[in-house]
């Protein structure tokens, strides 16, 4: 279904983007709200489910009901709907990722960490339970870890109200590994089954391991019914003593030992959190719920004992007589009746002579968040006077407010008994660590160790910092910051390579612009061509599709087009000689040009060497061409007298000589012109 979803707009408004993740009833995709231009998650029904009418109503209902819960730790729903047979809600987008995926990564988390999720968790089922609203599907999948380290609780999809006509059809939906003992029977749920799926959660995030596991849904299901989990310290021995005994408080198989409401758990882990002592015993809501009788109930064996005398009465009159049979059970039911009343009103009168008793005792006032002086005056108001008072860091209360007392807010004590204060000094400050050159998984380790948070943020490339190394931090090492600050940093890619473009036969000015604007320093240099026109790039180096580092240098041939022809003389001997004279056929060539040259020879002489004076030795031929002229050509004859003449004139000419029968015919000089 996902491909078809991703550009689709619902309703007219809102535009699918990417998928994002998928539920056992519904995906969710990430989409922009095109009428007030902000980011939200879509959930999308499954097309399997949306002709049920029984899965659409527990849609609708998981919209109503998430709709109406208002917490920081709740993600909110802002709409619903149904688009062409779809049905869909959206939700709060919420940038961060799942705590499973957390504990998948990092095993067991930090235990402050734990109670801290816990703590907020809570809080958000507080909410929901006081509008008798139960999730009954708290996993970590379902808490979401902000970038700020806070949660936000998800995924109402089977929650309930408990009037609910779904009530029955919905109660053994859940996740196997996180549900309550009597979610796994199908029994009705109570607020108390989310605190035992928060149980669960805290016992895989403080340990790294599930309490209870097994290769099918039924059999862990039926441990979660039968076995009890093994204490966390047995996996993971450095475990604090209290975070432990709350966990196990909240996975007790009787929802009534268990945490009477949320509240009351967030107040327990508060303050294990703040360092206090944890009190499982109040007696007022023991009794009130009926989890932890009082010592007057041990009236109630009683009622075995009465019931095992109907049971006698039952069994004699039975082989009596069916009537009397009947009226030995009446009488059963009466004196069970009759004991159960005594044992209320015994209780009732325990509650009250405690009351009575305590009349002399209120309870102590609430003043966090109160300055020392508010403080003194609500404590002195109430009947109390104020003890010590204990500087103590607070994430949550400003310098010099309240941020607990001793005894805790609303426990019963006696009026004149002191109240100790313990007084926030704001924050505490660490000292931020060097990460440069870290792993990520050095520096989470060095900032845990500093008492702060580590933020990965998108990897960059740097010509400095080695790849899978920190390349930057945003709040600078040495520096002092809150303790918990969430530190971001970077880690490095590695020098950034780049392919380099084809850029042959461009422009100069366009060749340059592209590979400066792709990221590199470019140099040029100039050269004739025949073939490519000028102004144009002839060649590159690096060469196209090479993989270079960002910001390398690329040269560039730039062509001055063809190289301009150049002109060369060309001559021969000056004069004619007594042997014979020499001609070329043009007196000046272009370059790469040729020209051919004659010999004459006179009667009584033959050639004895032909010279040129760019190539040398030319042989003895007559005649001959000389191509691709580059320079300025003179060509020289040399004659050989074959025979002697009688006159005179055969032996001298005006330009030679006539030495031992050789003739040699002038040589001129030649001036290179352009």
């Amino acid at each position: 279904m996902s491909d078809n979803m991703i550009g689709r707009v619902f309703n007219n408004r809102y535009q699918i983007t990417e998928r994002i993740g998928i539920g056992g009833m519904a995906e969710v995709f990430r989409a922009q709200d095109r009428v007030l231009g902000r980011l939200v998650a879509v959930k999308v029904m499954l097309p399997q489910y949306a002709a049920d009418p029984d899965f659409t109503q527990r849609f609708r209902q998981e919209a109503a009901s998430a709709a109406n819960l208002q917490s920081p730790y709740i993600v909110n729903v802002y709409d619903w709907g149904q688009d062409e047979g779809t049905y869909f809600i959206v939700m709060e987008y919420v940038r961060g990722s799942d705590l499973k995926t957390a504990i998948k990564q990092r095993g067991a988390i930090n235990q402050r960490k734990v109670a801290e999720i816990g703590a907020q968790v809570c809080q958000a089922l507080s909410v929901a339970h006081n509008q008798d609203i139960i999730h009954r599907d708290i996993k970590p999948q379902n808490i979401m870890v902000q970038p700020d380290g806070n949660v936000k609780v998800m995924d109402f999809g089977i929650a309930r109200a408990k009037n609910s006509v779904k009530s029955q059809t919905s109660a053994v939906l859940g996740t196997a590994h996180y549900i309550s003992p009597e979610q796994a029977q199908g029994k009705e749920l109570t607020p108390a089954s989310d605190i035992y799926s928060l149980g669960i959660v805290m016992y895989e995030a403080a340990t790294g391991s599930l309490p209870f596991d097994a290769p099918d849904a039924v059999s862990v299901a039926t441990k979660q019914v039968n076995e009890l989990p093994a204490p966390p310290h047995e996996v993971k021995p450095d475990i604090d003593p209290n975070l432990e005994a709350i966990i196990m408080r909240a996975l007790e198989k009787d929802p009534m030992n268990r945490f009477a409401t949320a509240t009351d758990m967030k107040h327990a882990i508060n303050d294990y959190l703040a360092g206090r002592s944890l009190d499982f015993t109040n007696a007022e809501t023991q009794v009130m719920n009926g989890a932890y009788p009082a010592e007057g109930t041990s009236v109630m064996p009683a009622v075995g004992a009465a019931e095992r005398g109907a049971q006698s009465t039952h069994r004699n009159v039975s082989t009596a007589d069916p009537e009397e049979e009947k009226k030995a059970s009446r009488k059963k039911k009466i004196i069970i009746a009759i004991v159960a009343i005594l044992a209320i009103a015994l209780i009732a009168g325990i509650v009250f002579a405690i009351n009575g008793a305590n009349s002399g005792n209120g309870k102590v006032p609430d003043v966090t968040g109160k300055t020392v002086s508010e403080a003194t005056t609500m404590i002195q108001s109430s009947g109390y006077t104020v003890g010590s008072t204990t500087q103590v860091y607070s994430d949550s209360i400003p310098s010099g407010s309240i941020v607990s007392t001793d005894p805790n807010a609303g426990v019963s004590a006696a009026k004149g008994s002191k109240v100790n204060l313990n007084v926030s000094k704001g924050k505490e400050q660490v000292e931020v660590p060097d990460l440069y050159g870290m792993s990520a998984s050095e520096a989470e380790q060095a900032l845990n160790k500093a008492g702060l948070k580590g933020k990965q943020s998108t990897s960059q490339h740097s010509d400095s910092a080695p790849a899978n190394t920190v390349m930057d931090q945003d709040i600078a090492s040495g520096t002092k910051a809150d303790k918990n600050t969430v530190i971001t940093y970077t880690i490095s890619l590695g020098p950034d390579t780049v392919s380099v473009p084809d850029v042959r036969g461009q422009k100069e000015s366009t060749a340059t612009t592209s590979l400066k604007n792709s990221g590199f320093s470019v140099q040029t240099y100039k050269d004739y061509s025949d073939t490519v026109d000028e102004g144009l790039v002839i060649d590159q180096t690096p060469s196209s599709g090479t993989k270079v580092d960002k910001g390398a240098t690329i040269s560039l041939t730039i062509s001055m087009g063809a190289k301009p022809k150049e002109t060369f003389t060309v001559s021969a001997s000056g004069t004619p000689t007594a042997g014979g004279s020499v001609s070329v056929s043009k007196s000046s060539v272009t370059s790469g040009g040729s020209f051919t040259y004659s010999i004459t020879v006179n009667s009584g002489y033959t050639i004895a060497s032909v010279v040129d004076s760019r190539d040398g030795n030319l042989g003895t031929s007559a005649n001959g061409t000389v191509s691709n002229v580059t320079e300025s050509h003179t060509i020289t004859v040399t004659f050989t007298q074959t025979s002697t003449s009688s006159t005179s004139g055969n032996t001298t000419n005006s330009t030679g000589s006539n030495t031992g029968g050789t003739t040699t015919g002038g040589t001129s000089t030649t001036t290179k012109t352009n």
